[in-house]
């Protein structure tokens, strides 16, 4: 009989053991479809050409397609173990995405994190995306998604500084930061704060290739606002660019949603520019957007980028675009977008993210697609 105990609760110490083992979640979404643009261009250098119209398969309507793995471990008294690995990769190639090095495929190259959860808030460490776009997504009609968003208005404003689009190193503001360190505050009475930063790693330069950010976000009863500060010393640097130290990438934005009765507003004033040089790059981002759900099935939303040179005032674009969704389940949506952008002077502003067009060309665009998530 006392065996019999002594198994009995080593057998429940084993499974309690187990319970508070690691979670992994292997997760992923596909997203593509056939894309028409009236021009297009071989770079996104602003001197680019016009090549023409383009009819073809383009992954990422919505977003890019990826897939990623998280991992969550229970430490007890509400503390959590975490990590994350997610990599984008081309529906139409097979081909993974870019990392920081120009020209170079990386296979996690959009999220590589190590971290923790609890009363604290969060702190994760490595490869992540950006607190500034994270923010900027929560605050657009459009969520910043991969046709016609503040995400291709904030590519307009890069390559117009002149990032060559072979990275995901740009030189005005970040979608993604490498060995970052983030941490983000509890939520009270619907704001929180998040703090970033990221050291450099260069010998003999605490600042050399570093970046730091902050961001104020409030969400509560149908309205999210965002703060947002970036600053990166030596951004996107190339192979012969030793980091100094020098800051020459700033980005502020302040940016709203309000979402009620099925109605979504939103509105962002935003400004690129390199301190070190703001006679040379220096670019406003103004942003507007609205959106209606009718059904829990059914949405269309709509946004319009504005993009201005401060030192050349003829550099000017005008982005409109407008989407449809419709869920057939709980995985799987069907898509359509249009988009039109007037592009003046030597601006460039993209209606897909990874399809360039030509400077000083109007151009439209539109894709039909479908996106499952599994």
């Amino acid at each position: 009989m006392k065996q019999s105990v002594l198994l009995i609760a080593s057998f429940a110490i084993v499974i309690g053991e187990a319970c508070a083992q690691s979670s992994v979640t292997l997760y992923g979404t596909i997203d593509g479809g056939l894309m028409y643009q009236t021009s297009s261009a071989a770079s996104f250098s602003p001197k680019a050409k016009n090549t023409g119209s383009i009819a073809r398969y383009k992954d990422g309507g919505i977003y890019g397609s990826f897939w990623g793995m998280t991992g969550v471990e229970d430490l007890g008294g509400g503390y959590k173990a975490t990590f994350q690995l997610q990599s984008n990769f081309d529906t139409g190639t097979g081909k993974v995405g870019l990392g920081d090095t120009p020209g170079t495929a990386t296979l996690f190259n959009q999220v590589a994190t190590i971290g923790a959860t609890g009363p604290f808030g969060s702190l994760k460490l490595g490869r992540q995306y950006a607190p500034m776009i994270l923010a900027l997504t929560a605050t657009d009609a459009r969520h910043a998604g991969y046709f016609g968003s503040i995400l291709t208005a904030l590519v307009g404003i890069n390559t117009a500084a002149g990032w060559p689009g072979t990275s995901t190193n740009g030189q005005l503001g970040s979608v993604y930061d490498s060995n970052a360190i983030v941490y983000t505050s509890p939520k009270f009475l619907g704001l929180s704060a998040t703090l970033g930063y990221a050291p450099g790693g260069v010998a003999g330069s605490l600042q050399g290739n570093t970046r730091e950010s902050a961001v104020l976000q409030y969400d509560n009863n149908g309205l999210k606002a965002a703060a947002i500060y970036y600053n990166g010393h030596d951004s996107n640097p190339t192979a012969t660019t030793v980091p100094t130290g020098l800051a020459n990438n700033r980005f502020y934005s302040f940016s709203a949603l309000y979402y009620i009765a099925g109605f979504t507003v939103s509105g962002s004033y935003s400004n690129g520019r390199n301190p070190a040089q703001s006679s040379a790059m220096n670019y406003d981002m103004i942003s507007g957007g609205l959106g209606y759900r009718f059904t829990p099935a059914f949405a269309i939303d709509s946004g319009v980028y504005y993009l201005r040179d401060q030192n050349h005032t003829q550099n000017q674009s005008t982005e409109y675009a407008v989407g449809a969704n419709y869920n057939l389940s709980k995985s799987t949506l069907v898509y359509a977008n249009f988009g039109y952008v007037n592009n003046r002077g030597t601006m460039n502003q993209t209606i897909v993210y990874g399809q360039p067009v030509a400077p000083s060309v109007g151009t439209s665009a539109v894709m039909i697609g479908m996106r499952h998530g599994f």
